[in-house]
């Protein structure tokens, strides 16, 4: 999630589209705020995506960031807070319908998407990169979905993938927002293969000549170690418990340092947030299909701005920039199971829905 709303970059600017030979590019082009995303860089990606699709000249789509910061921070969540504030949050639920359609279109292309997710890959930037059919990440590599900081639930197909993830390591990122690098975003299904930053511009330009298939294995290479295999023990035991509650006081008592500092990092997050977030991850377990638990979150997310801590967490974190959100209610045995339950309702204004998974 990026704490910027401006950048030099114009909205048709915002995204740059070029053909080289046999590669369609797409370049986010707001460096200044880490490339996050608006709903028209969302808008003028998916068409360029259904002008490449019909375009049989175009063999494979590849999608990176300006700057040498990464591919994306997030969502601008600037925007959302104004528009909550001051519009109710129409303009945030028209933002999601698109950008949760266009993630599930990524998921669903019929070309190879090669995502570089180099750098800081974070919420959003997840979305419009790890549903690809190619994901490279690098020694670089810091991918997290952190929106529990905010007082937010992971979206863009967040649930889906650290559902999917290996024992609870998914329900471990997803409560507590830990960035992880190349080999645990390998370990946790959210990236395929290793590059080295630095090859990353002979690898595009390759892409422009050949096919992904006989390019990528010139350049991939073994993923360092990560961290969370080591952990796997006590996360999946603590993880496993029924309650975030409960959860917190195995960590708690399960006399690994990394596991009491772990315990305490979910104690500053949104109580309320986290139990939607644990609630949403193991629903998405049960859906199956990116669709429905797309379909799922963008229920989640709309009822996350009409709840005070979505704005308070934006507040404390990017507005203010305090980081000393006052979270309501303030403790988690002060958020019941309706209120929980209450994220899950359709919105007022109507469900998202998409088609089946082919």
């Amino acid at each position: 999630m990026t704490d910027s709303v401006t950048d030099s970059a114009a909205d048709d600017d915002a995204v740059l589209t070029r053909v080289e030979g046999r590669a369609g590019h797409l370049t986010l082009n707001r460096p200044r705020a880490l490339n996050a995303l608006t709903h028209p860089m969302v808008t003028r990606i998916a068409e360029a995506l259904t002008a490449w699709e019909r375009d049989p000249a175009v063999e494979t789509v590849v999608i990176d960031g300006a700057g040498e910061r990464g591919l994306c921070a997030g969502g601008d969540i600037r925007l959302i807070h104004q528009d909550v504030t001051s519009g109710g949050g129409a303009a945030s639920r028209a933002f999601w319908r698109d950008e949760y359609t266009l993630n599930v279109r990524i998921a669903r292309y019929p070309k190879p998407y090669v995502a570089l997710m180099d750098g800081i890959v974070m919420g959003g930037g997840v979305g419009i990169s790890a549903h690809g059919g190619v994901r490279i990440v690098t020694e670089r590599s810091q991918v997290a979905m952190p929106e529990t900081t905010i007082g937010f639930v992971p979206d863009v197909g967040g649930t889906h993938l650290l559902a999917r993830a290996p024992g609870e390591l998914g329900t471990h990122l997803a409560l507590t927002g830990a960035s992880v690098g190349a080999a645990d975003a390998l370990r946790c299904g959210l990236a395929d293969h290793v590059v080295p930053s630095g090859l990353l511009p002979a690898l595009t330009r390759d892409l422009t000549a050949e096919p992904v298939a006989d390019v990528l294995p010139r350049y991939a290479v073994e993923a360092p170690a990560g961290t969370l295999d080591g952990r796997r023990e006590w996360i999946d035991h603590c993880y496993a418990a029924d309650t975030v509650e409960e959860i917190v006081d195995r960590l708690m008592a399960v006399g690994e340092p990394a596991a009491k500092e772990t315990a305490e990092t979910l104690l500053a997050k949104s109580p309320t947030a986290l139990k939607a977030t644990l609630a949403a991850v193991r629903r998405a377990r049960a859906l199956g299909s990116l669709e429905r638990v797309m379909e799922q979150e963008y229920r989640v997310s709309c009822a996350a701005l009409s709840r005070p801590d979505l704005v308070e967490g934006i507040r404390a974190q990017v507005i203010d920039k305090d980081r000393r959100p006052r979270w309501t209610p303030a403790a988690l045995a002060e958020v019941t199971d309706a209120e929980v339950a209450g994220f899950f309702v359709p919105p007022v204004d109507g469900d998202l829905r998409l088609g089946d998974a082919p």
